[in-house]
């Protein structure tokens, strides 16, 4: 298995530390708000990489964190006139709803910051006794940037071309304009934790060290996250871990790629920001998963109507193959293994997701051929094709079901539907072709598909416009 190293800026063959085990750590979300299409990016790449990790027979300790005390989660609890609590709470439950839709599994461990500022402050202190962190005469500690050798190899770059990143303010109690905070000293009226250097709360980097140490280890196989967290956040998680530990902090860094809409990138002031539960109100999350998975999880993706509705196309090509077939008694026929064999090897290629449903679409076709000429053979290709397909957290709904969802509410009742249909059928019987013909184009102006065959008359829903 290749994966692609982040840090090394190639692919390199996967040994986890510990045979058959692998740990990995993603930066999870910072729940102020409700989760948008970048964590949803980020949600699935990961969930992918973990199902297929198992897949493989890999047992996995997947470990993502919350962050639940932030400059930001105070402004917005302000704002709404609630508790911290109340407000991380009630983002947490959306997230877990809006990635339960998606088909994402949770994690295996879910640690949140508050409840680690123990571990927290215990790390600093030892940056503190190294040498690698100071505290400020305001009741600040931040970290020596140019005390740890290495920074910047994360994103190749020299300390002295670099500016304080996101979430790092420029204060006049710092050394060096590039130190970073560690702890941050309340202010009147501001949620604070105790600490040796006086009230406050942690800075965002180190939580995020000082929670994977916890929960994996002063050394750990894979961690991962989005495209904007590589500088400064993992830079400086580098730094901090390295410099506490004398360890190498993590072996292979992976990182999901940006989404874009539109071509534009995701802007609440550009008006193109959307939420994954906006998106959810009108797509089924199937369909939205799969455009987050047909592309390589370190590309980016365009997020537009017209690639929403090929997701949907796509997705039908295998619930048609899939729908009618009985999968309960797949076991009588027999598949070639070289599908498996195929996707396999593409997942092995740094998780090639795109390559791997190219196989899924060449044994849908195997599909449909076997169930004209050798049915239980295509019990079997089926199955093969619902399994993989699972691997991607794809193809688990009833196919008839999801044929006749579509993308929105149906414009009849599907008795309503069946009504129109037997009345079809009556015209046709009574050689009324005109009648049958102007029934099927009402249906048809509706997004109601009539499908006739020797079985008789099915439909599918494909709302206008897809």
């Amino acid at each position: 298995m290749q994966i692609y190293n982040t840090l090394t800026r190639r692919k390199e063959a996967f040994t986890p530390r510990e045979a058959g085990r692998v740990s990995m750590y993603v930066c999870g979300m910072t729940v102020y708000d409700y989760c948008h299409l970048g964590h949803a990016r980020v949600m699935v790449a990961f969930d992918v990489i973990t199902r297929y990790l198992r897949a493989r027979g890999y047992d996995v300790n997947y470990v993502r964190n919350i962050t639940d005390i932030d400059d930001k989660i105070l402004r917005r609890a302000e704002e709404n006139g609630e508790s911290i609590n109340a407000l991380t709470d009630r983002m947490i439950e959306a997230m877990h709803e809006d990635e339960g839709r998606l088909g994402v599994q949770r994690p295996d461990h879910e640690p949140r910051a508050t409840r680690h500022v123990d571990d927290i402050t215990a790390m600093i202190q030892t940056l503190i006794d190294k040498g690698y962190a100071y505290a400020a005469d305001n009741g600040d500690v931040y970290y020596r940037v140019r005390r740890f050798a290495e920074y910047g190899k994360l994103n190749n770059r020299d300390p002295d071309e670099m500016r304080a990143g996101a979430r790092v303010d420029v204060e006049e109690h710092k050394e060096d304009p590039l130190d970073f905070v560690l702890w941050k000293a309340a202010k009147p009226g501001e949620a604070e934790w105790p600490s040796p250097w006086g009230p406050g709360r942690p800075g965002w980097h180190i939580e995020c060290s000082a929670m994977s140490t916890c929960c994996l280890g002063e050394t750990f196989d894979i961690h991962g996250g989005g495209p904007d967290l590589t500088f400064p956040h993992h830079e400086n998680e580098i730094a901090q871990s390295e410099a506490a530990t004398g360890k190498t902090y993590v072996n292979t860094w992976m990182h999901a790629g940006a989404v874009r809409v539109q071509h534009e990138k995701m802007s609440k002031s550009l008006g193109n920001f959307f939420t994954i539960r906006d998106v959810l109100e009108h797509h089924d999350p199937e369909v939205v998963r799969y455009l987050l998975v047909a592309s390589h999880y370190r590309s980016p993706i365009n997020y537009a109507p017209d690639s929403l509705a090929d997701a949907r196309k796509s997705l039908e090509r295998f619930y048609n193959a899939l729908d009618g077939v009985d999968l309960e008694n797949a076991a009588a026929g027999q598949v070639d293994e070289r599908f498996d064999a195929r996707f396999t090897e593409a997942m092995d290629d740094d998780f090639n997701t795109a390559e791997a449903l190219s196989v899924l679409f060449d044994l849908a076709r195997e599909v449909n051929r076997a169930r004209r000429e050798a049915p239980e053979q295509a019990m079997a290709l089926a199955a093969e094709l619902k399994r993989l397909g699972g691997v991607l957290g794809l193809l688990q709904q009833v196919p008839a079901d999801f044929l006749k969802g579509g993308a929105g509410e149906l414009p009849l009742g599907e008795d309503e539907i069946q009504a129109r249909i037997s009345e079809r059928a009556e015209a046709k019987q009574a050689r009324d072709f005109a009648r049958a013909d102007a029934i099927r184009d009402e249906l048809a102006a509706l997004g109601i598909v009539l499908k006739d065959s020797r079985e008789g008359t099915s439909w599918v829903f494909e709302a206008p416009g897809e």
